[in-house]
């Protein structure tokens, strides 16, 4: 186990989970409420019409959505500094799928997002095509956005899996939150893979890691909220001041 005398302090660690927090409370409303509510597989004719309807809304989704991933570039960079005294090489790789699953990936995806509701709602493409055409190809593209978001969710899963590593190497949590970051991680991935090569099973899959992630991700938030660190990452901290 590679250690420094740099540890970072309790209010970092915090403000970590202040960040996280936010996260989960904008992607939540983004995925969960907004793209839930207003989207109806299949039915194209019903979802532009609740698109169109709620335009405020469906980009408030978006702006939520592209705040989440600001802010996780932020929380790459400091999940790298509190595992960095315990394992460098291994704090940076999980930083990096990360910074690659949603301020990358993610944010690029919100193209789709927000031309769903754009063909929909301009007059030059009402010439070269029929609403019925426009109402499909609207739909399209959020399936488009639901799969670039399977797609970020794979790197996010093998991120999540690595913070469980570095949790069980390190003392700053305790250990019983890198198992539930391992479900977290694995609930990602069972989403990923199982929706591209087993479609039909997303209501299962998405329940799989719903659970997993509420588990691992809002408990460690909750953890640094409240506690911060262990105790022993406290002691440990004092002895290399």
């Amino acid at each position: 186990m590679e250690r420094s005398n740099t540890f970072v302090n309790l209010k970092q660690i915090r403000l970590t989970g202040l960040f996280y927090l936010f996260v989960i409370i904008c992607a939540g409303f983004s995925q969960g409420y907004v793209r839930g509510t207003l989207i109806i597989p299949g039915d194209a004719i019903g979802t532009a019409e609740n698109i169109l309807q709620n335009k405020a809304l469906f980009q408030l989704g978006l702006t939520t959505d592209f705040i989440a991933f600001l802010l996780d570039v932020v929380i790459s960079v400091l999940l790298y500094q509190i595992f960095k005294p315990f394992h460098k090489g291994l704090a940076l790789i999980s930083s990096c799928f990360r910074l690659i699953a949603h301020p990358a990936i993610g944010s690029i995806n919100l193209l789709n997002h927000y031309m769903a509701m754009t063909v929909l709602d301009s007059n030059i493409l009402t010439g070269s095509f029929s609403v019925e055409q426009l109402q499909e190809m609207s739909l399209l593209l959020m399936d488009a956005h639901h799969y670039g978001y399977l797609i970020a969710g794979g790197f996010f899963g093998i991120h999540c899996i690595l913070f469980g590593v570095l949790i069980y190497k390190s003392n700053v949590f305790p250990k019983f939150f890198g198992g539930l970051l391992l479900g977290a991680g694995a609930g990602y991935l069972i989403e990923t893979f199982g929706n591209f090569n087993f479609p039909g099973y997303e209501n299962y899959t998405a329940l799989i890691v719903g659970f997993a992630a509420a588990l691992g991700e809002v408990g460690i938030t909750i953890y640094m909220l409240s506690k911060g660190a262990t105790a022993s990452y406290k002691r440990l901290k004092k002895l290399t001041q």
